[in-house]
């Protein structure tokens, strides 16, 4: 890819024995924010480890710029690591953290303050910089690992599950903080989560992983409307996934019913997966939809209602702004939209 800052072809990682990474090849272009989101111990640590120069691949080639930095170290390569201990200093203040790469590189006095003071401004710690690590909240800490690692000006940042040790509110904050400061610094982050949330609300780019393979890499939207697989359909939001029959282009059946759907390709009679997402079924009256059933559960979520209807035999899960109280018979209906199919998981 002409404008990809970071080419993997082929990386293989294993560890006693075990296969952590097997065959990975991606791209990622200069200036996208890019996420590994998957669960614990499917390769994306492994994989940001590898870019970083902090593991060297079994077999494959990192390219940073076209370039072959395979067997360059980490503080050779024109990228910074902010891990999710943020490995302060304690007996340094905030300036002295911020300025310690800088003085590493024997920059001058006055440069130093320049870039420092930039940092302490763009990070809303401008008064900040006497202050000492331990009189910081843990948001506080956060923001000056990432401006130790900005200061120096990589091309890459890399981001091993930063926020993990946030709490709720204050992620949430810091997750749309670090968008912005992405956007407005114009560098490549690359960014690690097992958060499915903050991997759809922060990235340009979703890599899903599982298992040391790549299950499926495309935007937020793509990755959340057209899963291709049943694991990424799963991991993504949450699903109900049934087992279909495709009777032909465009028409499947499941649960002794046959839909329209938008779908085709498949194989006449072939087994699939049918996906359906819990927002995209309505609540009907019993009587107007194409499938009944009983009302199991319900929970108030603030913005929905979270229901389980037990409906011909499946117990779907379902997210409406409209409630129907547990024993209540009720209809579902769905739209040719609102069906994915896929082929069935190995």
């Amino acid at each position: 890819m002409d404008n990809a800052i970071i080419q993997l072809n082929n990386i293989t990682k294993k560890f006693d024995g075990e296969i952590v990474l097997d065959d990975i090849t991606l791209s990622v272009k200069e200036n996208e924010f890019v996420t590994f989101l998957g669960p614990s111990g499917c390769g994306k640590t492994t994989t940001l480890r590898i870019i970083g120069g902090f593991e060297k691949p079994d077999e494959g080639q990192v390219y940073f710029d076209g370039q072959l930095i395979n067997d360059i170290p980490p503080f050779k390569r024109q990228l910074n690591t902010v891990f999710q201990k943020y490995a302060l200093f304690p007996h340094l203040n905030v300036y002295e953290n911020i300025a310690f790469g800088l003085r590493i590189k024997k920059m001058d006095e006055k440069t130093i303050s320049s870039k420092v003071e930039r940092m302490l401004e763009l990070f809303n710690l401008k008064n900040y910089g006497k202050r000492r690590i331990d009189q910081l909240s843990g948001g506080q800490q956060q923001r000056i690992a990432i401006a130790r690692a900005l200061v120096n000006e990589p091309k890459v940042l890399l981001l091993d599950e930063p926020l993990g040790a946030l709490d709720l509110k204050l992620r949430k904050e810091m997750q749309h903080e670090l968008k912005a400061m992405q956007k407005q610094l114009g560098i490549t982050f690359i960014y690690v989560t097992h958060d499915q949330e903050e991997a759809l609300t922060m990235s340009d780019t979703i890599v899903v992983m599982n298992e040391g393979i790549i299950q499926q890499m495309g935007s937020p939207i793509d990755i959340y409307n057209e899963p291709e697989n049943a694991f990424v359909a799963d991991f993504i939001g949450e699903s109900n996934i049934l087992d279909g029959i495709m009777i032909d282009d465009y028409l499947v059946e499941f649960l002794g019913k046959k839909f329209d759907c938008l779908d085709s390709g498949f194989g006449r009679g072939e087994d699939v997966d049918v996906v359906i997402r819990p927002e995209d079924l309505d609540l009907t009256p019993a009587g107007r939809g194409k499938l009944e059933g009983i009302v199991k559960s319900v929970i108030f979520k603030g913005v929905h209602y979270e229901m389980d209807i037990d409906a011909n035999g499946f117990e779907f899960l379902v997210h409406s702004t409209d409630m129907a109280p547990v024993g209540a018979w009720v209809g579902l209906t769905l739209t040719p939209d609102d069906i994915h199919i896929m082929k069935k998981g190995d």
